[in-house]
């Protein structure tokens, strides 16, 4: 949990309110939790924190892109991504991150590491499935959209069997 520092929000030192924090994700900051899946990242993050007598609340705000490799074509692409969270920081007597929504730390701590967070919000805003762009639209010419299109089974008009025509009338004559 000590990766990640730039994540600790020191919160002991700040007044009761508002507090604005801006960082910015990109690789390194997958590859710390063993996460290889982006070719790259450019993510900025706004965490907002509201610091009350007896809780912390936290909204955090993320937007940019990560550079995945399409599911079909593994051609690599940029994916917009969108995600935001909310997280409730209250104090107890011992650590407890059970609850995807609070988090509980011990009286005694002067600041809360978010970054665990940020990574579940951002690897869970990235699809399923990663479709480049130009596959759904067309426009993307790669070797291995043509070769899925020459497997592509193709339909074939065949003459029918007169046997087989009588049959089928009388399921239909039901």
């Amino acid at each position: 949990m000590m990766k990640q520092k730039e994540f600790n929000i020191p919160f002991s030192g700040l007044r009761q309110g508002k507090h604005e924090f801006e960082y910015t994700i990109n690789n390194p900051f997958f590859e710390s939790f063993g996460y290889d899946e982006f070719n790259a990242a450019d993510i900025n993050l706004h965490v907002a924190l509201n610091k009350m007598s007896t809780m912390l609340e936290l909204e955090m705000k993320a937007q940019g892109t990560v550079n995945v490799n399409c599911d079909l074509t593994s051609e690599p692409f940029d994916l917009p991504i969108e995600a935001d969270l909310e997280l409730v920081v209250k104090f107890g007597e011992e650590f407890n991150d059970e609850d995807d929504e609070i988090l509980i730390i011990p009286h005694r701590e002067h600041q809360v590491n978010i970054a665990q967070y940020v990574y579940e919000m951002l690897v869970l805003a990235v699809p399923q499935k990663r479709i480049h762009p130009g596959v759904l639209d067309g426009t993307l010419q790669s070797e291995a959209l043509k070769r899925l299109e020459e497997l592509q089974p193709k339909e074939e008009k065949k003459e029918s069997d007169p046997r087989w025509d009588e049959l089928k009338k009388l399921l239909t004559d039901k």
